[in-house]
């Protein structure tokens, strides 16, 4: 009989515990079914500069914390060997230049006169020296010369009459003007000339490093003095602008949260402030939660990765810092591409 009544007043207990806690279950899940809450953190996003050329480094222009802005330049090396290079290669340019003006400008006027002259004279002394020749054989025939001077009046006549056609030749080139292959020639080598100067002008340009967007130095790897490699950063650049959260979005909500959704960030350092914000990336695969996420009841779950940009005028929110995002469902989505940042 004592068991009986024991029995029947642990009955209602165990009843209102069981619904006592299905209302807590039910509460914690779902007494706002309109709010959705994600946990991510502010995604890290930096660059690793590095020149494109190897030698020493010149000079670092900035220091860690520094902000800089795209465009700016960071480093230098040294440039001594590049500046010879470049003034080599412009000279050669310029001399190349001249070589084909002159190819296609054809023989001056002066060029082709003196080859006249040149020809005239050359002709004359053939005519002279043939003319002496054959009297010299006429008198050879009268017994009034000998042989030996006959030869050698033959041998004058002959290297005359070579020189009167090599002259001959040679006008007839000036008046003629350049081979058309002898242009063309002119003309590639002046373009090989022109990419070699450009090369020089890369190289140079090269030992120049630049900000490749806006952003804060984070780190001051390499110093002057130091040798620099393609491969070997010198500083890492932070970028601050866009920020957004990278958060895991639930499958059974993917339905309603879509790009455009607004949304409000908080963080542990500054409590009391919200941060307006907008999902801007939804991933177009579902993986499981990764571990980082800490939230017990999501660690199990298929999940969609997702990027919720964040207005950030006083830059407060860091890279890596934890970050609470609040979303309301099932909203009327504006332009996804909008920036609600934007007054």
């Amino acid at each position: 009989m004592q068991k009986k009544k024991i029995i029947t007043a642990i009955v209602p207990l165990v009843f209102i515990a069981i619904i006592a806690a299905f209302w807590w279950q039910s509460d914690r899940n779902g007494s706002d079914e309109s709010t959705l809450h994600l946990y991510g953190n502010v995604d890290i996003r930096e660059a690793q500069l590095a020149f494109n050329s190897s030698e020493h480094v010149f000079e670092i222009r900035v220091q860690e914390g520094d902000r800089v802005t795209k465009g700016q330049l960071l480093a230098r090396l040294h440039t001594e060997l590049l500046d010879a290079q470049l003034a080599e290669a412009e000279a050669a340019l310029r001399a190349q230049q001249q070589t084909l003006a002159k190819l296609e400008a054809g023989s001056r006027p002066e060029e082709i006169r003196k080859g006249q002259a040149e020809f005239n004279a050359t002709r004359a002394t053939a005519k002279s020296t043939s003319d002496s020749y054959n009297r010299i054989a006429r008198l050879l025939e009268k017994k009034m010369a000998s042989p030996e001077d006959v030869e050698k009046a033959y041998s004058l006549a002959d290297v005359a009459k070579a020189q009167m056609e090599a002259s001959k030749q040679a006008l007839a080139l000036l008046q003629a003007g350049p081979r058309k292959e002898d242009i063309a020639v002119a003309r590639a080598q002046l373009a090989a000339t022109e990419a070699r100067l450009e090369l020089a002008q890369q190289q140079l340009e090269n030992s120049n490093l630049y900000a490749p967007a806006d952003g804060i130095i984070r780190k001051r790897i390499l110093e002057p003095g130091d040798m620099a490699f393609p491969q070997t950063p010198v500083l890492t650049l932070a970028f601050i602008d866009p920020v957004w959260v990278r958060a895991y979005l639930p499958e059974p909500m993917m339905g309603r949260v879509a790009l455009g959704t607004k949304a409000l960030i908080s963080t542990d350092s500054y409590p009391d402030k919200t941060y307006e914000g907008w999902v801007g990336y939804i991933s177009p695969s579902a993986e499981f939660t990764p571990k980082s996420v800490q939230t017990p009841e999501l660690r199990t779950r298929l999940v969609y990765s997702v990027r919720i940009y964040a207005c950030n005028p006083q830059e407060e929110m860091r890279l890596g810092m934890p970050a609470t995002v609040t979303i309301e469902l099932d909203q009327t989505l504006p332009d996804a591409t909008t920036n609600h940042c934007e007054p």
